[in-house]
């Protein structure tokens, strides 16, 4: 009996030291080549990057993986708990593999297979394990992926404190729909922070690791309920939560909610767009999408929702003024109507109308129906706009009945509580006929003391195109650029009452070319004429001859001073806004306006931190002195250093913001002047009416807008700047400033105010009806009655007669002595025309 208890030992003994030795081998072999777990000590997984406005809340994410990173002290204790319960429930206990879970987990899926359930195994991997596999292994199925998963999990837990793998863990793990990590997936599927999570939602959480996929809480609501309330009794079996609880969690129905519109500012895409490329070009494609960067925006809400709805406004007025341009398609006529028309592509930039087939014509109306089987009208008053549009954007005659502009089987676009243009609101089952418009446009509005962009619109709708209009395309901007021809001029010796002819004039453009003969745009001449006059109503030839008088050099000097142009062409067609450049270069241009002559940089973007809170970008660079302690104790209030540049003399800055207020009272831009506040601006049309623009400003808010067509073309007869773009931005500003007190333009030292007449610009009588009070330097000489007029130099052989004769030819331009000869070459454009 001892030899045999003898000879089992020795056998067990033996048996003993063969598996250790083997077990010993196996941990050599598989742990060679292993991958180094001290990396997980310095982890920092990919965050999201996110662009805030300025009111906080979210304009958009930049991610590979969709993460919030939080430290382990910052994860409620019920969301660990859940975790705990659904996937390792001694993690505390064990040392990284569990030997209980393991035997478990064996004797549950034996007792399946001989039931014959066709369930899926249960799995024994510890947290620490999924940890090994998730960073340092491949999800490669086989015995050598495990056998190393065991031995990384025990390195793991002798080199890292429990907390630290658990904190790895939940910052790691994938939850479906794209989010990684626990933070991430409660603001996903739930739209709420970790703390603010029911046992129920916590639960859900905890159920995803296994298959996420499976558990989608709309797509397999049944199968997730269930999961998450298996979670929920493990918690309950766990002791993690009390019967109550549990009872209170399994009854709550398991409900995805969206984000609010309120916590997103809609409407900015072009405006994060701008920040993406921004972000891309200062820290590489790797920190944006991966860097978890804080990006704080310039963007104001409420003024960018505004700007979005006032542009689009503003392209469909002009839109429809151009005529119908027929349906998005046709269907053939007959039964199943409504699965053909779901399956009608729908139109790019479209968002929010709806496609609607046209049924039937009860004149004057059309019956139109709708995918989901609803029917409704298009009344005649929304149908009488519709006259069929022509080449060169003209439109035929008025329709007279629905026939004239829609017929059975065509798909249109309509609008549902719409206003007509009596400002009526449609009635219920009514719609309005829309069409996604061919024109385009640009608007920015910009704080005039910062730089910072407050509302930027790069087009009609971003989903139509992602060109934004307002940083890329380069446009002619027509009269727009004439203050700053005047500007230089008012620097060197001419005060807003110099008089300069206005007159036809005709300048050589080299041998071998034609004479230019710029001209008006209503083809008429005023004489000698004030330079406020001479913005005021936007005159051609004034123009040229003062840029011919200072000088193109000086012109293109200052183009660069204020940042329209780089290096702007010696030419003086370009003196009429020939060159190309951005609506945000034009608007910044016009801003060091309004703010006396200051130099500022157009941004996006006020702060940049990185993961770590760090910042790494400042817009604004200047630094406190006295801002600390925070409380006050009486001290007297911090001075922050002006570090703008000083670009012009703040005199010669606000006599041409004097200047541009009188186009809003009197000029080009008096549709602008029913805002009722005090505002100045320029309208531009480049020739040919191919681009039209308004730039202009408040006190404390610069703006400009841009419209025409992304192929250039013709906007169409008598349409201009002060027709197309003034509109948008008198609407844009009438809304803006409605809350605000009509604050008059600042005043800087060194301005004498006079009393002047408007036209004549000499010194007005008392009880004068045309008098304003003009902006005159301290060390301007008063105009007197045989005050100097600029004549210029014209081609030789031309006169400068103030008005043209009846025989004479039209648009202005005078005939030389003897007849010119053909054209041999372009003429260079004849810019602003008004």
């Amino acid at each position: 009996m001892l030899r045999f208890l003898a000879l089992m030992f020795s056998l067990l003994l033996l048996l003993a030291i063969i598996g250790t030795g083997g077990a010993v081998y196996v941990f050599w072999h598989y742990g060679q080549s292993l991958p180094d777990y001290h990396q997980l000590a310095h982890y920092e997984p990919p965050i999201t990057t996110r662009v805030y406005g300025g009111d906080g809340r979210l304009v958009a994410e930049y991610a590979v993986e969709k993460r919030a990173f939080l430290p382990i002290d910052a994860i409620p204790p019920r969301i660990k708990e859940a975790f705990l319960s659904a996937e390792d429930k001694n993690f505390y206990d064990h040392a990284g593999v569990d030997p209980i879970g393991i035997a478990r987990a064996v004797v549950v899926n034996i007792r399946n297979k001989g039931m014959g359930a066709d369930r899926r195994p249960v799995g024994a991997s510890t947290i620490t394990q999924q940890v090994a596999k998730n960073f340092l292994l491949t999800n490669e199925v086989s015995i050598a992926r495990k056998i190393k998963e065991a031995i990384l999990a025990f390195r793991i837990e002798r080199a890292f404190s429990k907390d630290h793998i658990l904190e790895l863990y939940l910052n790691e793990i994938y939850l479906g729909m794209g989010n990684y990590g626990v933070a991430a997936a409660a603001n996903s599927y739930f739209n709420r922070a970790l703390d603010e999570l029911t046992v129920a939602e916590a639960a859900y959480l905890a159920a995803l690791p296994k298959a996420p996929n499976n558990y989608h809480p709309i797509r397999h609501a049944q199968a997730a309920k269930e999961r998450r309330d298996w979670v929920i009794g493990r918690m309950l079996e766990d002791g993690r939560i009390t019967r109550a609880e549990y009872e209170q969690a399994v009854a709550e129905p398991l409900v995805m909610r969206k984000r609010d519109d309120g916590q997103v500012i809609v409407g900015a895409d072009y405006f994060a767009e701008d920040i993406r490329r921004d972000l891309a070009a200062r820290f590489g494609e790797q920190a944006l999408y991966k860097g978890g960067l804080v990006v704080r925006s310039t963007v104001d809400a409420h003024l960018q929702a505004h700007a979005s709805k006032v542009l689009r406004d503003g392209l469909m007025s002009y839109d429809r003024r151009h005529g119908w341009r027929g349906p998005v398609t046709r269907l053939p006529a007959g039964q199943g109507w409504q699965q053909r028309l779901a399956a009608v592509p729908y139109p790019q930039g479209a968002e929010p109308w709806t496609l609607a087939v046209v049924l039937a014509l009860n004149e004057p109306n059309a019956l139109i129906g709708f995918a989901d089987g609803r029917t409704g009208t298009i009344p005649w008053i929304e149908l009488r706009w519709a006259r069929p549009w022509m080449k060169d954007q003209e439109v035929g005659p008025m329709p007279r009945k629905a026939g004239d502009v829609v017929q059975p089987g065509d798909v249109v676009l309509v609008e549902a509580g719409a206003r007509t243009e009596e400002g009526k609101t449609l009635a219920a089952g009514q719609y309005s006929l829309r069409q996604i418009p061919k024109i385009e446009g640009a608007l920015v509005a910009m704080d005039p003391h910062t730089g910072r962009v407050m509302a930027m619109v790069g087009g009609w709708a971003y989903g139509k195109s992602q060109f934004n209009r307002a940083t890329q395309a380069l446009r002619q901007p027509g009269s727009a650029y004439k203050p700053f021809v005047y500007l230089p001029a008012l620097e060197h010796g001419y005060t807003p009452s110099s008089l300069v002819l206005d007159a036809p004039i005709a300048l050589p453009q080299g041998p071998g070319l034609p004479l230019w003969r710029p001209k008006n745009y209503g083809g008429d001449f005023l004489g000698p004429t004030t330079l406020r006059v001479g913005i005021e109503k936007s005159r051609n030839l004034m123009t040229v001859r003062l840029a011919q008088a200072i000088g193109m050099n000086i012109v293109a000097d200052y183009a660069q001073r204020f940042g329209i142009y780089d290096n702007l062409p010696r030419q003086l067609a370009m003196a009429l806004g020939a060159g190309e450049t951005t609506v945000l270069k034009l608007t910044a241009a016009y801003a060091q306006l309004v703010n006396g002559g200051k130099k500022i940089t157009p941004t996006l973007i006020d702060r940049i931190q990185d993961r770590n809170g760090r910042t790494v970008f400042n817009h604004d660079k200047r630094f406190c002195d006295g801002c600390w302690p925070v409380q006050y104790s009486g001290q007297e209030m911090p001075m922050l250093p002006d570090l703008r540049e000083q670009i012009i003399d703040p005199v010669t800055a606000y006599q041409m913001v004097s200047i541009l207020e009188g186009v809003v009272q009197r000029g080009t831009g008096r549709a602008i002047a029913s805002v009722n506040k005090p505002l100045a601006g320029k309208t531009g049309t480049s020739n040919d009416s191919y681009d039209v623009w308004f730039v202009g400003f408040s006190p404390d808010l610069a703006v400009g807008v841009f419209v025409g067509f992304d192929e250039p073309q013709s906007l169409g007869d008598k349409e201009t700047g002060g027709s197309v773009a003034a509109p948008v931005f008198r609407d844009f500003m009438m809304e803006a400033l409605k809350d605000k007190p009509a604050t008059p333009f600042r005043v800087p030292p060194g301005v004498r105010m006079v009393r002047v007449n408007a036209s004549t610009g000499k010194p007005a009588m008392p009880g004068e009806a045309k008098a304003i009070l003009e902006a005159f330097k301290s060390t301007d000489r008063m105009p007197s009655e045989d005050e100097d007029v600029l004549e210029g130099e014209g081609a030789e052989g031309f006169t400068f007669n103030p008005l043209p004769t009846e025989s004479g030819p039209s648009h202005g331009l005078v005939m030389p002595n003897a007849p010119p000869p053909p054209p041999t070459g372009p003429a260079p454009t004849s810019g602003g025309l008004y």
